[in-house]
């Protein structure tokens, strides 16, 4: 639990901002108490900056001048975040607004500025004419020097912010982040025999359902947690609704058998193994990332944009996804502890499923479209190509014929010439 609290944490502009004002605001306040106890510190600070290091007022001014227009410039930082997220979020999807929050360069912009700021106001209190002179000199040298960084950082963020709007960049970060995740939960190589393997479990009559308190989607199950607990109990667990469902409150979440042995402090353990919000996160929810594509992709080829690069640009990311996906073993469904002993059955999006939640929108809406549909094509091949799995490969095929089948309810011959030699292709992969 303790990752998928820090996942929350750092998703957002409230943590990382605030953590770095507060180390800075406190490096400030601990450097001019140092330099007052320590008159040493500052003796080192060039005579050319403070020709005088007894006179307050100077400190005054410059920490009082940098805190002020600090916050000016913070300002316009924010103003101009927020109407990137406005643009973006019209423009693109309002789903997209998650892989902003979690931009690092934004987080560090912001909280750098507001640490300036809280840097030079901790420090003031020490530049003073009362009981006697003293001027923090060292650490008005440290202001100074945070107020540069502040302006090369805000040229960089400004450079950073115009590229983060471009729309294929967008689509690539959402890609790159539903890679990682799929590196992180499915780290082994495809196995042909592992679509085999696994057997969910049965209901039997001893099974007691265990209702959500919360209503939701999932967004995150603690696996090692609720292993634990099945295995404390001695009972076994079958998981009803997959990452990325949507629960209402007081329907079924799972089935527990012999569930009358478990308290209500041990229902209330077994329900916090899960977490529920009102959006769905990219921590496990692979189809997820697939879907904030898929939205950007739909708007392009929409009547009202009719941008069918955009289209063509989503289907390869599309496309690099699902050939990761191919080439992983997907999540155990069955959870063993010991060896040889099921402890829980937990459900994960398929290959087909996902490959449908990828292409299938955008197939419906591109049958008039032939470049999106020769691209559709094309990613179905390079998916084909790449799987040594036979059955994902007849799955794609199919999938290939259906795009050229709602293609010729719209085209003519001659635009279906090219898509019938792009399906040809496709279909020779399973030769």
């Amino acid at each position: 639990m303790i990752r998928h609290a820090m996942y929350n944490l750092r998703g957002g502009f409230l943590i990382r901002p605030l953590t770095i004002a507060l180390t800075l605001g406190g490096a400030g306040a601990l450097l001019s108490s140092l330099e007052e106890s320590f008159p040493v510190v500052s003796a080192w600070v060039p005579t050319v900056l403070f020709p005088s290091h007894a006179d307050p007022q100077v400190a005054q001014v410059i920490l009082g001048g940098i805190a002020a227009s600090i916050m000016t410039v913070v300002s316009i930082v924010f103003a101009i975040l927020l109407m990137t997220l406005t643009l973006a979020s019209m423009q693109f999807s309002p789903r997209i607004i998650v892989s902003f929050s979690r931009d690092r360069v934004t987080q560090w912009t912001l909280g750098i500025f507001l640490g300036t700021f809280s840097y030079c106001m901790a420090a003031l209190p020490a530049a003073r004419s009362l009981p006697h002179p003293f001027a923090p000199v060292a650490t008005v040298l440290g202001a100074m020097g945070l107020a540069l960084a502040c302006v090369g950082l805000l040229l960089f963020f400004i450079h950073h912010i115009s590229q983060a709007i471009s729309v294929n960049h967008i689509v690539d970060r959402i890609a790159e982040e539903t890679e990682a995740m799929m590196d992180e939960m499915m780290p082994w190589p495809y196995r042909t025999s592992h679509l085999k393997d696994a057997e969910p479990l049965r209901p039997n009559a001893s099974e007691v359902a265990i209702a959500s308190k919360d209503s939701g989607y999932i967004r995150f199950v603690d696996i090692r947690r609720l292993v634990a607990f099945a295995r404390q109990y001695h009972v076994s667990i079958r998981v009803l609704r997959r990452v990325g469902h949507f629960v209402p409150a007081g329907i079924p979440l799972m089935m527990v058998s012999k569930g009358n042995r478990l308290p209500a402090e041990g229902i209330a353990e077994l329900l916090a193994t899960f977490d529920f919000g009102p959006t769905r996160m990219l921590q496990q929810d692979v189809e997820f990332g697939v879907l904030q594509i898929v939205d950007i992709a739909l708007k392009a080829i929409s009547p009202a944009v009719n941008d069918p690069t955009t289209a063509i640009s989503c289907v390869d990311q599309l496309s690099r996804i699902l050939i990761r996906f191919a080439s992983r073993n997907p999540p155990e469904e069955l959870l063993y502890d010991p060896p040889g002993v099921v402890r829980a059955s937990i459900g994960w999006i398929h290959f087909e499923r996902l490959l449908d939640a990828a292409f299938e929108q955008i197939r419906m809406y591109s049958k008039t479209d032939v470049a999106v549909s020769l691209r559709l094509l094309r990613a179905l091949g390079d998916i084909a190509v790449s799987t040594p799995e036979p059955e994902f490969r007849r799955v794609l095929v199919e999938r290939g014929l259906r795009v050229v089948a709602g293609c010729g309810e719209k085209l003519g011959e001659e635009e279906l010439r090219e898509l019938r030699v792009r399906q040809a292709t496709l279909e020779s992969s399973i030769g």
